[in-house]
């Protein structure tokens, strides 16, 4: 049973949420009042950012995994860059997070690496035709740049890997020697 007073996941993101408007409210808001509001929030997650990586320093290697294990403490450790994985490592794991939205679409998704601050995917379609069909790539491409980015802010962006052309089809007949007439 759930401690009555934790949050569920639903609560959480409807927090992050309202966070989200209210510091987008307070850096247009007009004067000294909203840069202090947002000095003082900034100055508060650094804080706590600290006090974070310090549990980390005093956790076993079990207890680490469990923490980026957990989807909330995962982005914290993102976000104050103390997360014990490599981001690769995380943005292979958004990949297959989404891979069964995708295939559900027709398609596939894998992750194919990091190449300087760039990630790869290999992203086909239900046509297999690659990145350059329409029917909805545009939209699973910005899908999965946004699931990467999310989990691995030091990547720059996230592109698909170009698809090589399929192998034309030649009939086994015209691999044959034409027979002579006789």
């Amino acid at each position: 049973m759930a401690d009555p007073g934790r949050l569920d996941g639903p609560a959480v993101e409807s927090r992050l949420a309202r966070l989200d408007a209210l510091l987008e409210s307070l850096e247009s808001a007009p004067g000294p009042t909203g840069g202090s509001a947002v000095e003082a929030v900034r100055l508060l997650t650094e804080v706590y950012g600290e006090a974070l990586a310090r549990v980390l320093d005093h956790a076993d290697a079990q207890v680490v995994r469990q923490l980026a294990d957990d989807e909330l403490l995962d982005h914290l450790l993102v976000l104050h860059d103390i997360h014990p994985d490599a981001p690769g490592l995380r943005a292979a794991r958004a990949v297959e997070r989404l891979r069964p939205a995708v295939r559900e679409r027709g398609g596939d998704v894998e992750w194919a690496g990091v190449e300087g601050e760039v990630g790869r995917v290999r992203l086909t379609t239900g046509g297999g035709c690659g990145s350059g069909c329409g029917g909805g790539t545009t939209e699973v491409t910005d899908a999965v740049r946004e699931a990467v980015l999310a989990a691995a802010p030091e990547l720059a962006d996230v592109q698909p890997e170009p698809q090589a052309p399929a192998p034309a089809f030649v009939p086994l007949d015209a691999l044959r020697r034409p027979q002579e007439t006789r």
